[in-house]
């Protein structure tokens, strides 16, 4: 558990008002990893370094002049490389105890809470998000592998013995066993790479499988600092593997490979759906563990507390420039309180520092790429064109924030069949709209393909009825510290519904690791 006090205890929750010495050790592993950027990084396979003969760079979102380190642009020899060594490693590690595999995965857990401020300032550095969400991130890495291994011990081993068939003159005992499937691919996306990487390793290591994963480029730093956190845990070569390279070579092929035995996928709902009808489509069906974005909506009743709704739709709309699959990007608010709370929302917007999300003084920092930085442009001006832009609106390109890809946090409005209210776009704009009652604003959360997450605000008489009828994965009512994100594992499973995710199981709950194993039924009579 990190901890800077015996009192504090980091989660998404408690990060807004964090302890001083929090920040100095931030400083100071800032300080260390500035002093060492633009290493060559290879990839990670059979317990060895690779490297491929094309590289890529990969260059801070704050400041494209920092470059952060040079990578190795793997391609189908690299994937067949880790998938063989992940298979080769599969039959040790599938008969290890569990209770071993459970010791050296507690084992990559502490190296992480022992490296957490050096991991939360490269996060912070190739990402673009603040110190708290950053050094949230890699805690939450080594909560999320904690809380499996924890589940393994809870079922023991996912081991149960059976009533013993009625037989006359013979012992019939049974069993059901929970085993691997297999080589595992886990491919994570760039918003949370450590965590969506190593949360799902973790789960698929510890029920007996071995892995190949793979980050998005953008953040290939992050990659391979989870990949040195499993080796020098101890874990045998091969059962861990990490390869770098575009999404549309080295990801197809792993995804793609007759040796991967089951896939989880994090990211956007085209590629996630493309994974899942691709493992249907085989011999037989694989796994497919896909969780793929959200729309989310958080309601905001006549009978609301107005502060508190802003300052939590706010915090999840804005929130790592609102790159979150839980970002808050809709808001459905009854009339006789639209204006106040557009009101509030506008002074908190207008009201946030915006700057190099390194310094101290800053909360939101840059979107991931230029790509990004382009969808924002181009959605202000399509709302300028069919809607109303309250506040923001604009590409930050004064001073130094012209080195990174800045951008405005944006509230506005639109009519309430207008498409930005539909799609995803991962870019800090909320859409405020108004609605004649909480039904009609349920109605129009749950008129979306995502179901990830959902908020409200509202009166104690309401709340039973939100909650009955909102067809979100993760709920939160009257939250100021997020309306809709904000997850820690332990506290708040993270999963979604609909085309937000295919298994209705969530992260960090007590039906995750399962999906890494499958049933054995086991008579043996004597």
């Amino acid at each position: 558990m990190m901890s800077t006090t015996e009192n504090f205890k980091l989660t998404y929750s408690t990060m807004f008002d964090p302890p001083a010495q929090l920040h100095q050790r931030f400083d100071a592993s800032l300080a260390k990893i500035k002093a060492g950027l633009g290493r060559e990084h290879a990839m990670l396979i059979a317990g060895k370094e690779r490297l491929s003969p094309d590289k890529f760079e990969v260059r801070s979102p704050i400041n494209r002049d920092w470059l952060l380190g040079v990578f190795q642009q793997g391609g189908a020899e690299d994937v067949d490389a880790a998938v063989a060594a992940a298979r080769a490693a599969y039959p040790a590690w599938a008969a290890t105890p569990w209770q071993e595999r459970v010791r050296l995965l507690r084992r990559a857990a502490q190296l992480i809470e022992e490296r957490v401020y050096d991991i939360g300032a490269a996060l912070a550095l190739e990402i673009g998000k603040n110190r708290m969400e950053s050094l949230g991130e890699a805690q939450e890495t080594a909560d999320l592998i904690e809380w499996y291994c924890a589940q393994m011990e809870t079922n023991q081993g996912y081991d149960r013995i059976l009533a013993p068939d009625p037989l006359k003159d013979y012992t019939s005992r049974n069993r059901s066993v929970l085993k691997p499937y297999g080589v595992w691919a886990v491919i994570a996306p760039f918003n949370f790479p450590f965590a969506l990487a190593g949360g799902p390793v973790g789960a698929a290591l510890a029920a007996g499988n071995s892995v190949v994963f793979k980050v998005a480029s953008d953040t290939a730093w992050s990659g391979r600092l989870l990949a040195e956190v499993f080796r020098d845990a101890g874990l045998p070569d091969g059962v861990c593997n990490y390869v770098t390279g575009g999404g549309a070579t080295a990801g197809e092929r792993l995804v793609r490979h007759n040796d991967i035995a089951a896939a989880t996928f994090t990211g956007s709902y085209e590629v996630g759906m493309h994974i899942y009808r691709s493992f249907a489509q085989g011999p037989w069906p694989r796994p497919c563990i896909a969780e793929m974005g959200g729309k989310n909506a958080a309601i905001v009743s006549r009978h609301a507390d107005l502060d508190r709704a802003a300052t939590g739709i706010v915090r999840s709309a804005f929130g790592l420039s609102g790159q979150k699959c839980s970002a808050c990007s809709r808001v459905y608010v009854e009339r006789p309180v639209a204006a106040a709370l557009r009101e509030r929302l506008r002074a908190l917007t207008e009201a946030l520092r915006i700057g190099d999300p390194t310094d101290k003084a800053n909360w939101m920092g840059p979107v991931i790429n230029a790509s990004a930085f382009a969808r924002y442009r181009k959605c202000v001006d399509h709302l300028l064109d069919h809607g109303q832009v309250l506040s923001g609106g604009r590409q930050l390109v004064e001073g130094d924030l012209a080195r990174g890809y800045f951008c405005a946090p944006t509230v506005a409005t639109a009519a309430l069949d207008y498409r930005l209210w539909r799609e995803e776009k991962f870019v800090p704009i909320v859409l405020v709209g108004e609605v004649d009652s909480v039904d009609e604003a349920i109605a129009r959360a749950n008129a979306s393909e995502y179901g990830l997450t959902a908020g409200f605000y509202g009166g104690a008489g309401e709340i039973d009825g939100f909650l009955a009828a909102i067809e979100a994965g993760v709920t939160y009512v009257n939250r100021p510290q997020g309306a809709t994100t904000g997850a820690w594992p332990g506290y708040q499973p993270f999963g979604g519904w609909k085309g937000s995710g295919t298994t209705g199981k969530a992260i960090g709950s007590f039906y995750y690791v399962q999906q890494y194993m499958r049933e054995q039924s086991q008579t043996v009579v004597d």
